[in-house]
Order: C-alpha cells, then structure tokens, then sequence
C-alpha cells in the first residue's frame, strides 16, 4: 500500500458541527480518525455521508453485519484506499472473530473460508465496483439464489457508498491509521 504524504492537507481545527463525532470517534478509537480532517472542510456533506452509511450499517439491515464489512473490505482493496482497508479490515475482523478471513479477501476466489452466498456478494461487488460497472446477467442470476431484490438493492448501495468513500479517500492520499494489521501478511 502506498504511504504517500496528502496532497490536501487535513484540517487542524474541525467545524464545531462535527464535535459529536469527534467525540465519538475519540471515544471509541482514541483518536479523530483520518478522513474526519479532510471531510471537515465540507460538514453538511459529511452529515450526509455520515446518515448514508448510519442507514446501511442499522440494526435491521437486509444484510448481515459481517457480509457488509466483508464487501467493504473488498471494495476498498478494489479502490486502493488505505484508511478504508484499515478500517473496514478491522471492522471485519470484529464482526467475524477471526484474521484469517481478513487476510484472505484478496484472494477470495481461491479461498476456502468463504460461503458460495459471500462468493456471489463479493462478484457481484466487484462488478459493481469496475468503472464502468460490469455486472453480467450470469452474476445477476447468482446473486438472485442468495439474496431477494430488496436485499440486492440494499447491497449495492453499500458497494456505492464504499466507492464513494474509498474514491475520496484514495484520491486524497489520506492515510491508514493503524486501525487493523490485515494489510500485512502472516510470517511464514
């Protein structure tokens, strides 16, 4: 992963509308996370995005919390953003309990530790997640196996929302903030 200086430097000094989330993020990672600094400088926007990703990470999602970390990992890795793969690896280490799994969505495909259910999510993200978008008839019909239209509709504004965020992100060279050690691989 690139560890590339920001050439849009963070802000210091954060609006005041954005201090229940700085409290929150200080509270919960010890820290004002990384794209807060540079969101800031749009919090009306930021609200958005933050009631966007509130909508999909609620209680009574159609998906299950660890298949939407999953995809957001991947995605993140798609979009090479470092922050992202951070914090979604970590996410998804929660939500699974376990590394392995962490480590191993690069190579989901020739990976024994996923569901054919994940498979097809995970196809169905990277299609998504392709500019421009290349989601095939035989990748729909899959899906279709494992996950009714509501569910399919709410999945694929997840995979939008982490492209949105992951773009951002990784256009801006924001950086990892050493949320999840998934970037490295265990030692042999």
């Amino acid at each position: 992963m690139k560890n590339r200086q920001p050439w849009v430097p963070p802000l210091g000094n954060l609006p005041a509308s954005l201090a229940p989330i700085v409290k929150m993020q200080k509270k919960h990672y010890g820290d004002v996370l990384n794209p807060t600094r540079w969101w800031g400088r749009m919090p009306r926007l930021f609200w958005l995005v933050a009631l966007f990703v509130g909508w999909l990470e609620r209680k009574k999602a159609r998906l299950p919390p660890e298949l939407r970390a999953l995809l957001m990992t991947r995605v993140s890795q798609q979009c090479d953003c470092a922050f992202c793969i951070d914090a979604n690896s970590l996410r998804l280490a929660q939500r699974c309990n376990a590394m392995d799994k962490v480590l191993a969505v690069a190579e989901w495909r020739s990976s024994t530790l996923f569901t054919e259910a994940e498979r097809a999510a995970l196809d169905y993200a990277e299609a998504v997640t392709a500019t421009p978008p290349k989601v095939s008839d035989e990748q729909k019909a899959v899906l279709k196996r494992f996950y009714d239209d509501e569910a399919i509709c709410e999945m694929t504004a997840l995979v939008a929302f982490q492209n949105l965020s992951a773009r951002f992100n990784a256009a801006l060279d924001i950086p990892s903030q050493g949320l999840c050690d998934a970037q490295r691989k265990p030692h042999a």
